[in-house]
Formats: structure tokens, sequence, C-alpha cells
């Protein structure tokens, strides 16, 4: 949708409360499960492997991966039980039972992320935030069982805090 299209919005919402919204849609928690392939994948497969091939889709269990040249797939097919097997040991309830390869023609080779060095952060994010805020901070996140999503969302939470101690001052 165009920017122009678009109604404008009525008022402004916090992140808190979008998420609160999002997180709240029945089966989301599942689907977060399930999509966390892409994050593990790099270390799931290899430095090597990872340059040449990624996830792309996931449909009813099978997820597509996209692959770069056809030698590439060749291996993966070979290497598919190997990667499943990784792939359902780090996430169980991810429900992967297949690998669909599919060779892209014009696909960018991918360069797995790696640790640089990062620049230094902003001042406000060293603000130290009350225990009270801690502890509204847990309270909101209290109905998330994912452990992952709990730990992000913690952390996000905390900078927003934290930004708006920021501006108040």
């Amino acid at each position: 949708m165009n920017r122009r299209d678009r109604p404008p919005m009525k008022s402004v919402e916090r992140v808190s409360s979008l998420l609160k919204q999002i997180l709240g849609q029945p089966g989301f928690g599942e689907q977060i499960t399930r999509h966390q392939a892409w994050l593990v994948w790099d270390q799931l497969v290899g430095e090597q492997i990872a340059a040449r091939a990624r996830p792309l889709k996931l449909r009813k269990g099978v997820l597509e991966v996209q692959v770069d040249h056809p030698v590439w797939m060749q291996q993966l097919q070979m290497l598919k039980p190997t990667i499943l097997e990784k792939i359902n040991a780090k996430i169980p309830n991810a429900g992967i039972t297949d690998i669909y390869l599919r060779q892209t023609r014009n696909s960018q080779t991918h360069k797995p992320i790696k640790t640089q060095q990062t620049p230094e952060p902003p001042p406000w994010t060293k603000i130290e935030l009350t225990d009270a805020e801690k502890e509204a901070i847990e309270e909101e996140l209290s109905p998330v069982a994912n452990a992952d999503l709990k730990h992000e969302m913690r952390k996000l939470f905390t900078r927003q805090k934290q930004l708006d101690k920021e501006r108040k001052n």
C-alpha cells in the first residue's frame, strides 16, 4: 500500500501495546517456534553451506531452501537427513518434516553474519531502571511462554523504558 493511500493513524501507540496485540493472536507462538530455523540455520549447516543456501519458506512442515548452484543442490540433497536431524534436535517443536531444495538463478551469495566490532552504544542505553520498572516489565512478559522470545522482548521493553527516561530529562 502506498503511503498516500494509507489512512492516517488516529493516535501514536507504544511498541509494547502493538506487540501485545500481535502476540495475542491465536497460534502466533507456534509460528515463532517454527520459524526459528531462520535464526539457527547458519549454526546448523555451517558457514560454507550457509553462504550458498538460505531458508526461504516454511509451509506445512516443509522448509523450502534456496540454493545458488546445482553442485550445492546435490550436496544438500545428500545432507538433508542430517540437516533435518539437527533442526529437530535444536527446535523440537518446529514440526519441520522435510526440506525442499530450490535452485535460484539470480540469487546473490549470502555472507553469514559474523561478529563485527559494534560502535559505542548511545548514552541512554546505560540508564539504570528502578526495581519497580523492572517488575513492571516482568509482569508484562509473564504470559509469554517461549524463553527466547521472552528474553528478546525483555531487552526491547528495557530499551523502550530507558529511552522514555532519557526523553523526560
